[in-house]
């Protein structure tokens, strides 16, 4: 890989993951066979600094105003204290979910929520009118120019957030030689009738349905950039049939494991060790040999774009 050496390596202990969330909306699409699970996915603006590009799920980090009580208040059918238990923290869980719908309009446009006075059994917002679609984009490129804040949104539209439809699914942790790490838990949801997903043409500059299979077959054969975690969440949910299944079996999930993986260097190359992978126990406390110079945001971009399912990335000679 150009520009990357053993040398270039974190040494010391690696610096603090900050709070993500990420969230696959999932709808199904008509075929001769019938319904079938579609996500949608996000291509990352071609000059962003860290995997631009690729193809991603809408989400970021968790903001401040995420873990407020106003946030709490914002929010139908899912307590801090249940999201917590969820996550498996003592505190702060129910600020994921406010992330991941936030990240979720400002990325795709979407906006789950219900007219406040419905609670979680009432309709959820349905832009089913020309002039109501203008209106949640206007909303929308309102936030994304700062000039109002989500929380604010939602109180002055009459909105709480449906934090009940959206379901935990999995827990990543960015490897530990990276200069920036996300503690990111992932969530999935179905698209609310009449919204279409379309990207802020920003950050992001392309948005797909694509079947899993078809995003993992077409980043094997190197026409969809896809990262790692996000080849990972594609092989789970491609097991489901519908959406419908899918949300399901998220919505039965008692317990969601931690996935932190290890950056290994070999003579060859990187690899990805998971747990419970041969040599994972092994690279705790020493995933970074070398020298002790840390990875820039460019190299980590670099090692975690081209690493493969099979969790190895081989450098160019």
């Amino acid at each position: 890989m150009a520009g990357l050496s053993d040398a270039s390596l974190l040494a010391g202990g690696p610096v603090a993951a900050r709070d993500a969330a990420t969230i696959m909306l999932v709808r199904d699409a008509p075929t001769r066979e019938g319904p079938a699970l579609e996500v949608c996915m996000l291509r990352r603006h071609l000059d962003s600094d860290f995997v631009g590009g690729a193809y991603v799920f809408p989400g970021g980090k968790v903001d401040d105003a995420d873990r407020t009580v106003a946030a709490e208040e914002a929010c139908a059918g899912r307590s801090d204290a249940e999201a917590s238990a969820m996550l498996g923290v003592e505190a702060g869980g129910l600020a994921f979910w406010v992330a991941a719908l936030r990240e979720c309009f400002e990325e795709a446009g979407v906006l789950l929520a219900y007219p406040r006075g419905s609670g979680s059994t009432g309709a959820m917002v349905r832009p089913d009118e020309p002039e109501a679609r203008r209106h949640l984009a206007q909303l929308r490129a309102a936030l994304n120019a700062g000039e109002i804040a989500f929380l604010d949104a939602c109180r002055h539209e009459g909105l709480l957030l449906a934090v009940d439809r959206v379901h935990y699914f999995s827990h990543w942790i960015t490897p530990e030689p990276a200069p920036k790490r996300y503690d990111t838990r992932f969530f999935v949801t179905a698209l609310p009738p009449d919204q279409v997903a379309v990207h802020d043409d920003y950050e992001t500059v392309d948005t797909v349905w694509v079947r899993p299979v078809e995003a993992l077959a077409r980043a094997r054969a190197g026409e969809f950039d896809l990262i790692f975690p996000t080849v990972k969440n594609l092989e789970a949910i491609s097991r489901f049939t519908t959406s419908g299944e899918l949300l399901a079996a998220a919505a039965n999930i008692e317990r969601v494991p931690t996935v932190l993986p290890r950056v290994v260097a070999d003579a060859t190359g990187f690899r990805i060790l998971l747990p419970g992978d041969p040599g994972y126990d092994e690279a705790l406390g020493q995933p970074n040999p070398g020298s002790g110079q840390a990875m820039t945001p460019a190299e980590v971009g670099a090692v975690v774009r081209t690493i493969g399912p099979d969790g190895r990335a081989v450098r160019d000679r």
